[in-house]
């Protein structure tokens, strides 16, 4: 069982997530266990801030360490050791992984969501406004990761897509596992094109192959087009992505007929 715990200020944006679709049946049948914490519960006066003014001044609002630590400490009963020993780990008994949505973090990718879906236990602290006090990263020294190079108003969305990847990684979360190993980026490589009835649409039929029965053909046809939609969108992507002897063959003669 995964253990996905989110830290946030707006927790009813996690309702939807829990009730419908891969993670609520991943929770349904035990194979996940989500926990929502509302970050101003834990806040330290009778306004229940979570925020305040940047020191140095500026324009935004930065997000309080005390509530963020005092909320860390909760999740799983721990108890933050700071010191002044540089030798010291502040978070030498934390034994799950603290993950930071931040768009200073490393990118989010299909090999990270499979990293993430072997732990036990995932923190994720969702940001706002203009980020987390400084001294959030120094005592939990998080795991910071971004989704993109764009910027959303908070860390909500940013952890949601996080954490729907990861549960996709865990076995029994997706009832087909093939459905999961055909995904885009699960090798490396988008997807292939996927038809379904009717065989024809406005004049737009579905390729021969797929209607021929010969699963060796059509095993070769998709492995051809993943290649080619590949080389076409992200050819990026083919830099990293481990390829056979086949598909090594296979993207030589697509590239010789761009030639």
């Amino acid at each position: 069982m995964l253990r996905i715990d989110f830290i946030t200020i707006f927790p009813k944006m996690f309702e939807p997530l829990i009730a419908e679709g891969i993670i609520a049946r991943g929770i349904k049948q035990g194979l996940l266990d989500i926990r929502v914490w509302d970050l101003r519960e834990y806040a330290t006066d009778k306004h229940r801030s979570t925020d305040d003014e940047a020191y140095g001044g500026g324009p935004g609002m930065v997000m309080l360490a005390e509530p963020v630590l005092r909320a860390v400490e909760a999740v799983g009963d721990w108890r933050l050791e700071i010191g002044d020993s540089k030798n010291q780990s502040p978070i030498s008994n934390l034994q799950s992984p603290i993950i930071m949505t931040s768009p200073q973090g490393r990118t989010f990718t299909q090999a990270v969501a499979r990293e993430l879906a072997a732990k036990q236990h995932l923190i994720i602290l969702c940001g706002r406004y203009e980020g987390f006090d400084e001294r959030i990263r120094e005592t939990l020294q998080p795991d910071e990761i971004s989704v993109g190079d764009f910027v959303v108003s908070g860390g909500e969305l940013p952890a949601m897509l996080i954490a729907d990847a990861t549960a996709r990684m865990i076995e029994g979360v997706v009832g087909n596992s093939g459905s999961v190993e055909e995904d885009s980026f699960f090798r490396g490589l988008l997807d292939y094109p996927h038809y379904t009835r009717p065989e024809e649409l406005r004049g737009m039929k579905v390729p021969e192959v797929l209607l021929s029965g010969h699963h060796e053909n059509i095993r070769k046809w998709r492995k051809e087009q993943s290649l080619r939609r590949t080389l076409k969108n992200r050819p990026d992507l083919l830099q990293k992505a481990e390829l056979d002897d086949e598909a090594k063959r296979i993207l030589r003669r697509i590239e010789n007929e761009n030639r």
